[in-house]
């Protein structure tokens, strides 16, 4: 037998049986995974939240994959089918793919070719030639000629002449070696290690499908395709432009119908002892395994390999942006600061919104800086009165469309207006234009006009990403590779997934926050977490944490799973204001009591906190871990886990691509990472590509141990493509630029490279091998932003 659902996981996860089973128990009741990691390490031996988002997932998985085994062993039973042997091959299947590969022969399928040539009596036949190959199949044949007749199954059309069956007989020994699970399998691990995918372009596509030039004539094994590659062809074939197909890595041409065996035929004919050794059946048996093979086993197991390899580039993308997501919501926040948002435009204008510390909004206003009307002077003037009005710090500018042109208008404000002392700084403006038709914007930003709103959203993310953020369906905030094109229902949970664990991480205001964002905190619904901001709306701030159990529908359960997450700021007791859970409060009062000290005076004094041991006041509902986690909680109460508040200065006269040169050395933001480098912000409009051989001066595996989104870098530039609007950038500031252009590289007829691929890969550090093709691409659909924000 298997082992248990959590032996299996306990194995996947280097983890202890016990730790899984808690875990599972506690999830079983409905306990979160950021509960479960922040307030039950005792009972899981301090399995992480990504131990736990992965254990949710697989422990889904085995249930389902458990439910199907019972399905189909009462499915058989009932056929009167089952065998010992299979059933116990059935109890030891540990996948899908296995268990649904020994269920094919008994599987109710509509009535085959196989099956119509059964009825017509035709398996003695095709036993015959198969277990005697010195018979004539076309004597033994005309022994078993019928009329048409009807059976229990339908019109039956009989057999007419010895071709109809041998057809009939052929077909009966196809469906019996293509349902062979042992040899299905086989057959399948040699089609993953030697399968080559290759793709060509659609006559006449050439022009249309530019942008998949680069997999015009590819071809590489399916073991070694990464994700970005495969998904690009996926969408050159989704989109009509690219032929792709599987095949051998043994047939680079087609092969002819009389060619020798290739070597998952000879796995076919090996395995039913079929031989060409001349003798009257061996022919018509080759051929039957040549049939098999071509239009059985070869078909099914390409768009089973190539569904395999969407669903592992699937998963890679997501896991991309989710992680992009997370270093974008736990990007450092400007802090409570008078902010001026700028939400850039030609023809339409400016939109300026001004929201105080808080982020309340406190003033709005339409400025023309730009063609056609051109105030740049009134402009200014506007933004220094409201800066000067309002006391502003930080003007925050959208880096949409004329952002800059805006951010030279804060330049010039910034110059002639030093004493305002503003700071200035480009942000994402990804998904303030849905953030700005959304139901909640209209209800939290009531008879303001839309394009206001996107000013609004600009200036708060700057305040707190993360609480603003929040109010937008994270698969708009974009900073996904190929986000529209991988499993949206699976993209949407991991997003999900992630956006509470950072939200729970941070913790929440809950006399501040607003209904979205309580939202994302453990154990809280959409409509507990709106009858909360009705409730304070009402009855004003939340005095303590015990208050929050007047809130309608807010039970013990609830209250639970998301106290401990939730902060009441300058309350009563200075434990609200912390990660302490209420119900670890008894323990913090022990320690009190031990030391002789008001809550108050432990609070932030290190000396005491450090010189605690957390066995002596560890118990049997608080063990050492939890004893730990408050007494560092207590020298921080609260603390953040976001990184301090830093800007990027961009070059003064780098504004466009055509500013840019060679070897220049700029600072920049990156604004995303994929799988194959990293996209930076150095403020022209256009992000430049840090390829992921020069990330860094050591061999980098994944690009998301070097950077993340929002980080501050130093980059240089290696190459620009004006036409093209690429640019290739390195952090390794001591790498050189290619000798020839781009162009000059086109014109020489460069084999199947990017125009700045080539420079990148000649200094590839050593041990940096990679089995990809020519780098371009990745570059290519990197710099064609089809991972856009």
């Amino acid at each position: 037998m298997l082992p248990s659902i959590e032996q299996r996981l306990a194995q996947e996860l280097s983890a202890k049986p016990a730790q899984v089973a808690a875990a599972i128990a506690l999830m079983d009741e409905g306990a979160t995974v950021p509960f479960i990691a922040r307030y039950r390490k005792e009972a899981t031996g301090g399995l992480d939240d990504t131990q736990l988002r992965l254990l949710e997932e697989r422990l889904s998985y085995l249930r389902e994959l458990e439910d199907r085994r019972k399905a189909i062993v009462s499915s058989i039973d009932e056929q009167g089918k089952m065998t010992p042997e299979l059933l116990k091959a059935i109890m030891l299947a540990e996948d899908k793919t296995r268990l649904e590969d020994l269920y094919l022969p008994y599987k109710i399928k509509r009535r085959t070719k196989a099956q119509i040539a059964l009825e017509a009596g035709l398996e003695p036949l095709a036993n015959d030639l198969l277990a005697n190959p010195l018979l004539a199949p076309e004597v033994e044949a005309v022994r078993y000629l019928r009329e048409a007749f009807t059976s229990d199954q339908g019109e039956n059309p009989g057999v007419a002449d010895a071709k109809a069956a041998l057809e009939g007989a052929r077909q009966i020994l196809m469906e019996r070696f293509a349902e062979d699970a042992g040899l299905v399998q086989s057959l399948r691990i040699y089609l993953q290690d030697h399968g080559v995918v290759e793709s060509k372009v659609i006559a006449g596509k050439e022009q249309e499908g530019e942008k998949f030039f680069d997999y015009f004539d590819y071809s590489e094994p399916i073991k070694a395709i990464l994700s970005h590659r495969a998904l690009a062809l996926f969408r050159g074939r989704r989109e009509q432009m690219l032929m792709v197909n599987l095949r051998l890595d043994t047939e680079a041409e087609k092969p002819k119908w009389d060619a020798p065996h290739n070597p998952c035929e000879s796995r076919i004919a090996n395995q039913f002892k079929i031989k060409n050794e001349g003798r009257p059946a061996d022919q018509w048996l080759s051929e039957t395994v040549r049939w098999t093979w071509r239009i059985k086993c070869a078909m099914h197991l390409e768009s089973e390999l190539m569904s395999a390899l969407r669903e592992r580039s699937d998963a890679e993308a997501i896991n991309v942006f989710a992680r992009n997501l997370k270093a974008l919501l736990l990007a450092a926040p400007a802090g409570p600061k008078v902010t001026i948002g700028l939400d850039p435009g030609m023809r339409t204008g400016v939109k300026v919104a001004v929201v105080d510390a808080t982020g309340k909004v406190v003033d709005t206003e339409v400025i023309y800086p730009h063609q056609p009307k051109n105030d740049w002077d009134g402009s200014l003037h506007t933004l220094a009165k409201l800066a000067q009005k309002h006391q502003a710090t930080l003007i925050s500018i959208g880096n949409g469309t004329a952002s800059r042109e805006t951010d030279k208008l804060a330049q010039d404000l910034m110059k002639a207006r030093p004493e305002l002392n503003l700071i200035k700084i480009v942000v994402s403006e990804a998904g303030a234009s849905v953030y700005s038709a959304s139901e909640y914007a209209s209800k939290e930003l009531p008879g303001m006009d839309v394009s206001l709103r996107g000013a609004v959203s600009i200036a708060r993310r700057l305040q707190d990403p993360l609480a603003e953020l929040v109010k937008i369906d994270p698969k708009s905030i974009g900073v996904g590779q190929y986000q529209h094109d991988v499993m949206q229902t699976q993209l949407a949970k991991s997003l999900v997934a992630v956006v509470e664990d950072c939200v729970n991480a941070v913790g929440v205001d809950v006399n501040t926050a607003s209904a979205p964002l309580l939202a994302r905190v453990s154990g809280l619904s959409s409509s507990v977490a709106e009858g909360i901001v009705a409730y304070r709306d009402l009855h004003g701030a939340f005095g303590s944490r015990a208050d929050l159990r007047s809130v309608p529908r807010l039970g013990d359960k609830t209250f639970e799973q998301a106290a401990g997450f939730l902060r009441i700021m300058n309350g009563a007791d200075p434990l609200d204001a912390s990660a302490v859970h209420p119900e670890s409060y008894p323990l913090v009062e022990k320690i009190l009591k031990d030391i002789k000290k008001g809550v108050k005076e432990l609070i932030g004094d290190a000396g005491i906190l450090n010189s605690l041991n957390p066995a002596k006041y560890a118990d049997e509902k608080f063990g050492v871990p939890t004893v730990t986690d408050i007494i560092k909680e207590l020298e921080k109460p609260g603390r953040d886990p976001r990184p301090e508040f830093t800007t990027a200065t961009f070059k003064d006269g780098v504004e466009k691509i055509s500013d840019l040169k060679v070897d220049m050395i700029l600072e920049g933001v990156v604004t995303n990472v994929a799988a194959f480098g990293a996209f930076i912000d150095i403020g022209v409009h256009q992000d430049g590509l840090v390829h992921i051989s020069a990330l860094a001066n050591t061999f980098v595996k994944d690009p998301h141990t070097v950077v993340k989104a929002g980080q501050v870098v130093k980059v240089k530039v290696l190459e620009i493509d004006e036409k093209r609007k690429r640019i290739a950038l390195t952090m390794r500031l001591s790498d050189e630029a290619p000798k020839t252009s781009a162009e000059e590289r086109v014109k020489q007829g460069a084999p199947n490279r990017s125009s700045v691929s080539r420079g990148i890969e000649s200094r590839r550090p050593q041990e940096d091998k990679r089995s990809t093709p020519p780098i371009n691409n990745a570059m290519a659909n990197a710099f064609g932003k089809l991972g856009k924000k």
